[in-house]
């Protein structure tokens, strides 16, 4: 069987629904450098900016729902999340506070519907004479943002923000902070057809006080994430849901006492969870050693795992995308780290 920390009750009764990969590893252990790696794929250069994944699953799959954006980020850190050279068209739409949903969304009360209507035409009037003048990438892709959020103000689905119309039981459940409102939110959207959904918990970076500081964070993530997954389950979308849960790296096998007991970077080894998305659950894939300071078998990089997601949703991830200056990107990363989806832990 499968041993979860105590600190996680009710994430142990759901890990029948998800696969445990062990064998995580990565050559980045700097906070900054390791994050672009996870949510872009590629090593952070001071030439070019890479897509986030959101930005590369939306450009290839599309969005099930036209008048909500494709790919919606909560809590997370902006520099990790944008589109880079894929262009404002793929960028995500940003809940810094998902009890306040997508704030930006409502007319002004001051300004009727007549008005509002009268003022968009205007507008479309001036940007294709602007167009026209002065064609350029940039312009078009704001033109689409705007048109965008044009359609998301007048979209019925703008409802799925407003976590008021959940139960008190239901948001207590998931946790009253912004890590577990952000994944009621989550599931919402995934009920209201976004595409790609991330929410992040921060301050995992316990190189004093280790003990007291896992406690304190695996209390948020136990409650918002077993209830994501049972809750998706209940309605019947965990199937076709990839619920991926995974850090930047992984914490030092040792307690460093000089640090208050404190742990430091290890990227090494360190774990993923996967659940849903045709991922056999229940299992566990790869191995360490006995004190999980290094992999002994079946080792996965982060070009793995983005392999493995594009995999789920049914994504080539080999397919080469060019950017504006002609140069090759895969959504697995560079075609020199020789990345594939792990197909064993689905069936």
């Amino acid at each position: 069987g499968l041993q979860i920390a105590n600190y996680l009750p009710e994430t142990a009764k759901v890990m029948e629904d998800v696969c445990t990969i062990h064998s995580m590893q990565s050559k980045q252990g700097d906070h900054d450098q390791a994050s672009y790696l996870l949510h872009k794929g590629y090593n952070q250069l001071g030439t070019i900016v890479h897509p986030s994944l959101g930005s590369w699953v939306t450009r290839l799959k599309g969005t099930d729902n036209d008048t909500l954006p494709g790919y919606i980020a909560v809590n997370s850190p902006a520099n990790m999340i944008g589109a880079g050279w894929m262009g404002a068209k793929f960028a995500p739409a940003v809940v810094t506070n998902p009890e306040k949903g997508l704030e930006g969304t409502s007319r002004h009360p001051s300004v009727n519907e007549e008005d509002f209507e009268r003022r968009l035409s205007l507008t479309d009037a001036i940007n294709k004479r602007f167009h026209r003048e002065n064609p350029s990438p940039n312009a078009k892709n704001f033109g689409m943002l705007f048109d965008e959020a044009v359609r998301v103000m007048k979209s019925e689905d703008l409802a799925a923000f407003d976590l008021t119309k959940e139960s008190p039981t239901i948001r207590n459940r998931y946790g009253r902070h912004s890590f577990g409102q952000g994944c009621l939110l989550a599931r919402r959207l995934v009920e209201h057809g976004v595409r790609f959904i991330e929410v992040t918990l921060g301050d995992w970076d316990t190189h004093y006080d280790n003990f007291t500081g896992v406690q304190a964070r695996c209390q948020l993530l136990d409650s918002a994430y077993s209830s994501l997954i049972t809750d998706l389950g209940a309605r019947g979308l965990l199937k076709s849901t990839l619920v991926v849960l995974s850090s930047e790296f992984g914490r030092t096998p040792e307690i460093q006492k000089q640090h208050r007991n404190g742990r430091s970077h290890h990227p090494g080894a360190f774990t993923s969870l996967l659940a849903g998305g045709g991922v056999k659950g229940g299992m566990t894939y790869g191995k360490t050693d006995k004190e999980a300071r290094k992999v002994i078998e079946n080792p996965v990089t982060f070009h793995d795992l983005n392999s493995t997601i594009a995999y789920s949703l049914g994504l080539d991830h080999a397919k080469v995308i060019e950017s504006p200056s002609k140069r090759p990107f895969r959504m697995a990363g560079p075609d020199k780290e020789d990345a594939g989806p792990i197909t064993e832990i689905f069936g």
